[in-house]
């Protein structure tokens, strides 16, 4: 049976050391493309994110001493990367969530979904 590899759309930010260490980097994008191939993340690689909007979500990456957060939409035929941030606080901060809002949105309208 063939693996169909979703697309990765990246809207906004970057995975790359520095500023991420080089294993935390490596486990994003080996969760990335576990994302690719359809696989659906659990706790605690990836959570739920419906402030944002359906089929949203967060990879959470931990590094030597930083939270990484990936926040991601996933699309019928793509993983669309909304915002890659250092964690800094409990929540996720309003800007974010904002900022990731208005970005999905442009994307909908964009693909027509």
């Amino acid at each position: 049976m063939a693996v169909t590899n979703k697309y990765i759309v990246w809207l906004h930010g970057e995975i790359k050391t520095p500023p991420f260490g080089a294993e935390s980097r490596l486990k994003a994008g080996f969760l990335m493309r576990r994302l690719q191939q359809g696989e659906h993340l659990e706790m605690p690689d990836s959570r739920p994110m419906p402030s944002i909007g359906k089929n949203c979500h967060e990879l959470r990456i931990n590094d030597a001493n930083k939270i990484w957060r990936i926040v991601y939409y996933i699309d019928s035929e793509a993983i669309v990367i909304l915002e890659v941030f250092l964690k800094k606080t409990q929540q996720t901060p309003k800007e974010v969530i904002d900022q990731c809002k208005k970005r999905l949105s442009r994307y909908k309208q964009f693909t027509g979904d």
